[in-house]
């Protein structure tokens, strides 16, 4: 395997020594320059041609939006932020500009903490040839990014879904996004979504989401009874689950435990939804690395729920959605733009 060829972008001398020792103390990954601003970045990009940038977004004379609307437009290539806590909105301005994903340095200025991002950093430069990142730059050329919601199906659906759980990692923003803003209005089952993401950040999407998809979206809390049609983000570092008691179902937000491998875990989120909702359930696990899902689909199916993957052909990495299809679990497996009609034929209605 040839090594990764990264090009470290960042203001901060202290940063692009500090991020440039943590990539290459991967033998996979090669640092072939630094750039100091958006400018020098651009003709770092032009000599040296690397395979991935990592990219801060806010410097001085070129910040980072401008160097990702002038690649997308003119050398598209995946572009990992590596930005503040205090450039957080920005982040999502970002995705939706084209870059992949996003770490968080632990703080604005030059700090020794930076290195407390290593492993995230590492592991998500090394995910980047899993990557199909042409089906990045469809998304950016797409206009509009967010459908109006779908017609109802004509054909007469299930209509038993009585909550909907839908999980993404890599390339989820973009997607639970196009996917909650196309599914027929008519739709009021609950909707809860596990999206790899730290704190902060679920909380943001939420917000997001809230202004784009013409439904109330909201970062959930413990003990929240869930509304009919309302969408609830799982926020990031806890687990999210459901329960019911005399006043309908309710939210149950979990302290995630040293043996959690993801913070919310799609696994924690679909097994509960199974064990209280049994048949009348469904999964939709969309883009993202790895196998988050895998066995809490399974808890779904074995309750009589239904199961939806995305398929190869929009996933911007087709790994949890594949190991759904490979093991037989999903009831369709579908490009994105398919998902939104396929929830309205599972999804509650309002009753005539």
């Amino acid at each position: 395997m040839s090594k990764i060829r990264v090009l470290v972008v960042d203001d901060s001398p202290f940063n692009r020594k500090i991020i440039s020792e943590i990539l290459e103390s991967s033998p996979n990954i090669e640092v072939v320059g630094k750039a100091f601003d958006g400018e020098d970045a651009l003709r770092k990009i032009v000599q040296l041609n690397p395979d991935v940038l990592t990219l801060d977004l806010e410097m001085p004379r070129m910040d980072g939006f401008a160097v990702l609307r002038w690649l997308m437009a003119n050398r598209p290539m995946p572009v990992l932020v590596v930005s503040s806590r205090e450039s957080n909105r920005s982040v999502f301005k970002a995705l939706d500009l084209g870059a992949v994903d996003f770490v968080v340095k632990p703080s604005r200025t030059a700090s020794p903490r930076l290195r407390a991002i290593e492993e995230e950093l590492v592991t998500k430069v090394l995910s980047i040839p899993h990557l199909r990142f042409e089906k990045i730059q469809e998304r950016v050329n797409q206009a509009p990014l967010l459908p109006a919601p779908a017609p109802l199906p004509t054909a007469k659906g299930e209509h038993n879904a009585e909550v909907i759980a839908i999980a993404a990692s890599t390339g989820g923003p973009p997607a639970v996004q196009q996917v909650l803003s196309g599914i027929p209005k008519e739709v009021l089952s609950p909707i809860l979504v596990c999206q790899h993401m730290p704190p902060i950040f679920t909380r943001l999407f939420a917000d997001r989401l809230s202004t784009l998809i013409g439904r109330v979206a909201k970062e959930a809390v413990d003990g929240d009874v869930l509304f009919p049609g309302e969408v609830y983000v799982a926020p990031g570092g806890c687990q999210m689950g459901i329960r019911s008691d005399e006043n309908g179902r309710r939210l149950v937000i979990a302290e995630r435990k040293p043996q959690d491998r993801f913070a919310p875990s799609a696994n924690y989120l679909f097994g509960s939804v199974a064990r209280v909702c049994g048949s009348h359930c469904l999964a939709v696990v969309l883009t993202g690395m790895g196998d988050d899902g895998l066995e809490g689909v399974k808890e779904i199916k074995a309750a009589g729920g239904k199961a939806i993957a995305e398929s190869q052909k929009t996933a911007v990495i087709y790994g949890m959605p594949r190991v759904i299809a490979e093991a037989g679990l999903a009831d369709h497996v579908v490009p994105l733009d398919e998902i939104p009609p396929l929830i309205g034929r599972y999804g509650l209605l309002a009753a005539p």
